[in-house]
């Protein structure tokens, strides 16, 4: 390793903004001026685009960067097909059902597992063969990746840490991520996953469609849900290490293996717009009613893959974070429903606030298109008795949703693996008939 080269224990820098147009060198001059791909580049580096949108898509939406790094990406000798674990994108093999599923937190592993080995496919839709819909996966890993290297080819990863964090070392640079916060990686982004904390666990959403953007607020305003300022993409870092290593591509639903005798993380200086990034959850600008009802859950949106049909979005990430309720003569918890939406919930840290027991932090729900859902019989009772005249604070709580426009396939490990809990339905059993016909009805709730 050269004396100019990061280490594993250089401190991550950040750039501010999302989807802006960065420049970043780690040497002084690595950036060209004037052209993206001179005759010769600084330093004896190789000029790269890497490229996440078609070169036609409109310019609001183009999404590439230029790279200038010591070899090229094409480095490395044949991949060859390797066991694809608990990782699959053939959402097709068995028949979803319409059953609301839930299971418990995946326990921290024994043996030494990378983040690679601990990804376990829970369901999907689409295929990344089509470049439609989303994969979802959860990890439970102890071990750092130390001489082995990732990429996604199929798609966007949104990362979501419950316990512990994660060192992303990426070709574009450094990002720390910890619960409560998440980082998204670019399809194709190649990166190794180091574990500051020891063991760590949470949530995977792979995006096989556009990429995530943030929704346009309407009649919200200029202001609120998630600011672009507090969007963190890294500065240029880069490794000049030679060795026996890995590297392992997920292509076509499958994961392939090819030796490469160096560090694929020597990227020295980067512009462009097409870049990693992390987001603190934490700084999410809730809206919500000051008056009466609950809101639809759209409020909470924090980012969106759009698809080819106005409004409705391919995948939506939706959190549900402290916040303050103050609606009068309402029923402040999420009412039940039913919707064209399929959602996947899962739980950082607290209590949601829509189920009193059982949607444990590490855990996860699946409630398909039309599935009936909502709170169980003991928040429901609880909610209907609150004194609706003081204002709420939710607090020490968040929970997320990946919510899709097509029915969110389960996988067989998800089907047969003993943390599905066998018995969920029996959180609505204890709702019990209130029908009252000849009782008068409430007064002062009219037009409402």
């Amino acid at each position: 390793m050269t004396e100019a080269a990061a280490t594993t224990s250089a401190a991550p820098r950040y750039q501010s903004g999302f989807g802006n147009h960065f420049a970043s060198e780690a040497l002084p001059g690595a950036l060209p001026e004037g052209r993206n791909s001179p005759q010769r580049c600084a330093y004896g580096l190789y000029a790269e685009q890497f490229s996440g949108t078609a070169f036609t898509a409109p310019r609001s939406a183009n999404r590439r960067s230029w790279l200038y790094r010591i070899r090229p990406a094409a480095v490395h000798d044949a991949f060859r097909r390797i066991d694809d674990g608990r990782i699959t994108s053939a959402f097709g093999e068995l028949a979803p059902s319409p059953n609301q599923l839930r299971w418990d937190p995946p326990p921290l592993p024994r043996e030494p597992t990378d983040f690679i080995e601990a990804l376990a496919t829970l369901g999907g839709n689409g295929s990344p063969d089509t470049q439609t819909g989303c994969g979802i996966h959860w990890y439970a890993a102890n071990r750092s990746m130390r001489e082995r290297f990732f990429y996604d080819a199929d798609g966007e990863l949104l990362i979501v840490p419950q316990q512990g964090g994660l060192r992303l070392a990426t070709e574009l640079g450094l990002i720390e991520v910890r619960p409560l916060e998440v980082a998204v990686l670019p399809r194709g982004l190649r990166f190794r996953v180091e574990l500051p904390d020891g063991a760590a666990r949470g949530y995977v959403c792979e995006n096989f469609g556009s990429p995530l953007r943030l929704p346009d607020l309407g009649p919200i305003g200029s202001n609120g849900l998630a600011n672009p300022r507090d969007f963190a993409t890294p500065v240029a870092w880069y490794e000049d290490r030679e060795g026996a290593f890995e590297l392992v591509a997920k292509f076509a639903g499958h994961l392939w293996s090819a030796r490469i005798d160096h560090s694929p993380l020597d990227v020295v200086a980067w512009h462009g717009n097409h870049a990693p990034y992390r987001y603190d959850l934490r700084r999410f600008n809730t809206m919500g009613s000051v008056s009466y009802d609950h809101p639809d859950p759209s409020i909470f949106l924090v980012l969106q893959s759009v698809s080819d049909t106005p409004g409705v979005d391919a995948v939506d990430f939706v959190i549900f974070p402290p916040r303050w309720l103050a609606m009068q003569d309402t029923f402040r918890p999420p009412w039940f429903h039913r919707n064209v939406a399929s959602e996947f919930m899962g739980l950082i840290e607290g209590v949601y606030d829509a189920k009193a027991e059982g949607f444990a932090p590490g855990g996860a729900s699946l409630h398909n298109c039309m599935s009936g859902h909502g709170p169980d019989g003991a928040t429901f009772e609880r909610a209907s008795a609150a004194d609706t005249s003081q204002p709420r604070h939710v607090e020490g709580t968040m929970a997320f949703m990946f919510e899709t426009r097509t029915v969110i396939r389960p996988t067989r490990y998800a089907l047969e693996t003993p943390l599905l809990q066998s018995d969920y339905q029996r959180v609505w059993r204890d709702l019990k008939k209130n029908f009252a016909p000849d009782a008068a009805a409430p007064r002062g709730r009219r037009g409402r």
